[in-house]
């Protein structure tokens, strides 16, 4: 994340409707999508955070997230025709990992989650950046009858994440019994939300959803819950998400990076008669990409950062696409992307360059770390 320093730069991002709660708890901001979004608090930090959300639990304001809600009659057929995933899979109060792809090449244009609320009402939520993209592709698909709205502003996200996650939320007489990947809706002080298992951290975790005006309310009734709280900065998102082996847009997938050569084709419907980039995608699958997202860790005492160079010898073979210090394992790790040809099994060791300097990193399967979502 690059820092913005001109005043004319900070005015041109959006702020969440949590602006001032941060503001007040020392946080440092940063611009992330087109917001400004506290990267770290004060008297906590990267470290703190994560490792709150690690073994208690950590609230985050992820409401530069975007809001997307397609509606009328045929609107879950419609959406499931564009994107990726099978909705069919799943039934009303559930929702689902997807994937908007260019219809032409099948690179990544956003990844989202879908909520189905019904056959005629789905709520998507895409990264900030792309919300416009993804709703003016599926406005200038959809047929007469479906309405494709965007609520990028008119809601708050908290997610709500770690082992302790469900217990701070009974204490609020939020709903917690629901299975990983659904949701329900629950009033709170009569604030009506949305209340998901989902989250981008690897743990037990909730993501609420709740009109922007009502944000304010949600986020002080978390904190007066609980003494040991921790609010949490999008650095520790990344850190926590890196050691799941979650890709992030931009980095991980692309409009250069297909689902198949990120490891994503489990979030694609094979099957289904139509979604954007089926042809170009099921192309690619037979044939086998020329290159594949995999996991380093580091050997040497190193921390690889993305665009870094991999090689295996003398020959590149790969570039870093996310990179970090594991708080967890207290080592270096890392997604790239490796040519696929010739392979290279997991637990060969490559080279990444780090300023000129080679250091040794071992192949290794995504997570990093046991996942805990369940």
């Amino acid at each position: 994340m690059t820092e913005v320093t001109s005043d004319a730069a900070e005015t041109r991002l959006r702020r969440s409707p949590l602006h001032e709660r941060h503001t007040a708890l020392g946080a440092k901001f940063a611009p992330f999508g087109g917001w400004q979004m506290p990267l770290e608090y004060a008297g906590g930090g990267v470290l703190k955070e994560h490792t709150a959300v690690r073994e208690g639990v950590g609230v985050f304001d992820v409401s530069h997230l975007g809001k997307i809600r397609v509606t009328g009659p045929g609107a879950a057929d419609f959406v499931n025709a564009c994107l990726t995933n099978d909705l069919g899979r799943i039934t009303p109060g559930q929702a689902q990992y997807t994937l908007c792809c260019d219809d032409a090449t099948g690179g990544v244009v956003d990844d989202i989650i879908a909520y189905l609320h019904a056959d005629d009402h789905v709520f998507l939520v895409p990264n900030a950046a792309n919300t416009a993209e993804v709703a003016r592709r599926l406005r200038a698909a959809a047929p007469e009858g479906v309405t494709v709205t965007d609520e990028h502003e008119a809601y708050a996200v908290l997610a709500v994440q770690g082992p302790r996650s469900a217990e701070l939320l009974d204490a609020l007489g939020l709903p917690t019994g629901h299975d990983y990947m659904s949701f329900s809706t629950a009033g709170l002080d009569g604030v009506e939300l949305t209340v998901c298992r989902t989250g981008y951290t690897g743990e037990l975790g909730y993501e609420l959803v709740v009109a922007s005006e009502h944000a304010v309310a949600v986020w002080d009734a978390i904190f007066a819950a609980a003494d040991d709280v921790r609010a949490c900065g999008l650095a520790a998102r990344d850190t926590l998400r890196t050691e799941m082996g979650y890709p992030l847009h931009g980095q991980d997938l692309s409009p250069e990076i297909t689902p198949v050569q990120g490891r994503s084709g489990w979030a694609v419907g094979w099957d289904k008669a139509a979604f954007w980039g089926r042809d170009a995608l099921r192309a690619e699958k037979a044939a086998g990409p020329a290159r594949t997202l995999r996991g380093l860790t580091a050997v040497d005492r190193a921390i690889p950062r993305p665009g870094m160079a991999v090689y295996a010898g003398d020959r590149q073979v790969g570039t870093v696409t996310s990179g970090t210090f594991s708080p967890t394992l207290k080592q270096g790790v890392a997604l790239a992307l490796v040519d696929t040809d010739p392979k290279l099994p997991d637990g060969d060791e490559l080279e990444v360059d780090i300023r000129g300097r080679r250091a040794r990193m071992r192949l290794t399967r995504p997570p990093f770390v046991k996942p805990s979502v369940r």
